[in-house]
């Protein structure tokens, strides 16, 4: 084991994230953290102090691209300004690294195209930072649906918000076009999930949102009509408490996933239902899904194995986002 491959990581930005992120690839078994980087001069020493203070020999950069000029550093994580994903993405591909990129990647599909194109020059791996899809209760719930359990999937719902603290205004700056507000934070999460378990493609977006004065949605509702009577409802908010969860009704029953963002100690909690009148529910084992993100993404660039989450999945969450934006500006249903 002392010998295991590691894949030698830096980090573009000392955001919030690294709070849990940092750590995360300290503690991954088959990566190495070599840097982090910020463009505030200090922060990102002092954020390498405060989370993980005994990696003493991972190196503090004033400046983002002496971070990209290190060519030690194989793999970047991007956990910059929703509306710098791409361009930073961009830049770290064309120094040869491997990036995984904080969620969303981009703001338009056209730029995930072009990020797709530049990967695939430079023979790198490139993956969008949905943490929360390596955790082991997703694959929990879907052995569920495999099962026959619930029947048929008809309709997924998926609800994500908490109450905006003013440490966090920050969100609220930009408008949505710039990646502004509560779609581009946590709306990713919930069009995610809920297309999670729907696997076709869907025909129409609805969408209804509040906005603020800045132009940025601070609470959005909405339906994804994946045809055949199968709908997927999202709803999140900056301003409602806590929630982060997903239920699945199928035709004999329905599953819900309690807690998605799940931190590291938390114990996950599934609950079923069926029309015979069964119910459980489960608690299953605490995991980190940061940690296991890292690792996955590190043993495919190790391994030459595609990621779990392809850059087509990236492009088909956009594409969703971009849509409902265009609903809930313009009143109307837009077709896919």
């Amino acid at each position: 084991m002392m010998n295991q491959p590691r894949l030698r990581w830096g980090i573009l930005g000392a955001a919030r994230i690294n709070e849990r992120l940092l750590p995360a690839i300290v503690e991954a078994t088959n990566a190495e953290l070599l840097a982090i980087a910020s463009r505030r001069p200090g922060a990102a020493a002092q954020t390498l102090a405060q989370y993980a203070p005994q990696a003493s020999h991972v190196q503090a950069y004033d400046g983002l691209e002496a971070l990209l000029e290190n060519p030690d550093i194989q793999a970047v994580y991007i956990p910059l300004a929703n509306h710098e994903h791409a361009e930073w993405t961009l830049r770290a591909i064309e120094r040869g690294k491997h990036v995984l990129c904080e969620k969303p990647m981009a703001l338009k599909v056209a730029d995930i195209e072009a990020i797709e194109a530049a990967a695939r020059k430079h023979q790198v791996r490139v993956m969008e930072g949905f943490m929360y899809r390596f955790h082991p209760q997703h694959t929990r719930v879907r052995e569920l649906i495999q099962s026959g359990l619930i029947g048929e999937i008809r309709s997924v719902r998926a609800s994500f918000s908490f109450m905006m603290r003013p440490a966090r205004m920050y969100r609220l700056q930009e408008p949505v076009e710039n990646g502004g507000g509560a779609m581009w934070d946590i709306g990713c999460y919930a069009i995610h999930s809920a297309r999670m378990f729907l696997d076709q493609n869907p025909v129409a977006v609805t969408a209804l949102s509040k906005y603020v004065d800045s132009g940025a949605d601070i609470a959005t509702s909405g339906i994804i009509d994946f045809g055949s009577g199968k709908f997927a409802h999202f709803d999140f908010s900056f301003e409602r408490a806590r929630r982060c969860e997903y239920e699945i009704t199928g035709t004999k029953g329905g599953i819900k996933c309690h807690v998605v963002w799940q931190l590291p100690g938390d114990v996950p909690v599934l609950s079923w239902w069926t029309e015979a009148g069964q119910q459980c529910e489960e608690r299953l084992q605490a995991e980190n899904h940061f940690r296991l993100e890292i690792e996955q993404f590190s043993a495919s660039v190790l391994s030459g194995a595609p990621p779990l989450l392809p850059l087509d999945d990236a492009k088909a969450n956009c594409r969703i986002i971009v849509a409902a934006l265009e609903s809930a500006a313009q009143g109307r249903t837009v077709k896919l």
